[in-house]
């Protein structure tokens, strides 16, 4: 996917901005899975998301290709549209985000206090992302994708970090929206010569990646009715499918319940603040744990934006239905 060179100099960019995140090996994760359990805690990264980091790496090399650029769009669910208007924003580049009907209100909010332009359009990701292409060509603004190379190569500095410091990690749960996490992960995986193995999670209710892996080819789904809205994903990019088919080793379906249990245990043993897509990895980690027994795996905590709202609910031991 890239050189170790590449992904380096990819540390590097993204320093200038974002500090490393921690990863902690947690004691009370340990003592509920009966393996060492270590969390890499994006949700401490400037936007609260693993995001920020493609943000950066995308809007750097888009200014070098093309230094006249003035603005951009995309589309999301919230913390890839953080990411570029944290990222443009510092270099004067305009940012316009097209987010579904009935976002998250505050995600919205951290998005305009950044200095994007939102359009709500469309009931779930990707009719957003549908109307950012045509709204692109209407304008005459560049397509910010929510998968490309150069978003992967800037969110793959979370797995040097992850796997420099456990080089020997047995096993990593990440969860998957449109893929760049998990390819960013594999990519870093490869170009240090780890042999980690690496496990896609998803929710059973948008499990359009889940079908597509088994399958082969794209399977895309008629709903992702889920209240983890980082993975609700109805159409799988070809390009991440494929480095995640060659990639991981397979990719497990969890419900809501037990994204929510798993926020509600990160709350507790670790005192973290987790969104739903931010909680599925371990979600996926404590279903399979009985495979984990006296192994040392990790998790991805991806994200923290979770609504005041939810997350009340859900320490009060409700799954929130999808907005």
């Amino acid at each position: 996917m890239f050189r170790l060179s590449d992904l380096e100099s990819a540390v590097r960019t993204v320093r200038a901005h974002v500090p490393a995140t921690p990863q902690y090996a947690w004691p009370l994760l340990r003592q509920r899975v009966g393996a060492e359990v270590v969390v890499k805690h994006e949700n401490h990264a400037p936007t609260g998301a693993f995001k920020v980091r493609g943000g950066i790496v995308f809007v750097d090399r888009l200014r070098r290709r093309r230094p006249d650029v003035t603005g951009i769009i995309t589309a999301t669910r919230g913390n890839h549209g953080q990411s570029l208007a944290f990222a443009a924003g510092r270099v004067g580049i305009a940012t316009t985000i097209v987010v579904p009907h009935g976002n998250s209100p505050e995600k919205n909010a951290a998005m305009r206090a950044y200095g994007a332009d939102l359009i709500e359009h469309g009931t779930d990701f990707d009719e957003a992302r549908q109307h950012a292409e045509k709204t692109a060509a209407e304008r005459g603004l560049t397509l910010a994708p929510s998968y490309s190379g150069d978003l992967v190569l800037g969110v793959a500095t979370y797995g040097h970090e992850l796997l420099m410091a456990f080089p020997d990690l047995d096993t990593v749960y990440v969860p998957i929206g449109l893929g760049s996490g998990i390819c960013g992960l594999i990519g870093a995986r490869e170009a240090l010569g780890r042999r980690t193995r690496i496990v896609g999670v998803v929710s059973d209710r948008a499990n359009a990646y889940a079908l597509s892996f088994a399958a082969g080819r794209v399977m895309p789904t008629s709903s992702a009715r889920t209240f983890a809205d980082g993975v609700a994903a109805r159409v799988p990019d070809a390009a991440a499918l494929d480095v995640i088919r060659r990639g991981a080793e397979r990719v497990v379906e969890v419900t809501d319940d037990a994204i929510a249990e798993a926020i509600r245990i990160l709350f507790s043993a670790t005192h973290n603040c987790a969104e739903g897509a931010g909680a599925a990895a371990l979600a996926a980690l404590l279903k399979e744990r009985d495979h984990l027994q006296g192994r040392q795996a990790a998790v991805i905590l991806t994200g923290q934006n979770i609504d005041r709202t939810v997350m009340a609910a859900v320490l009060a031991g409700d799954t929130p239905q999808a907005g």
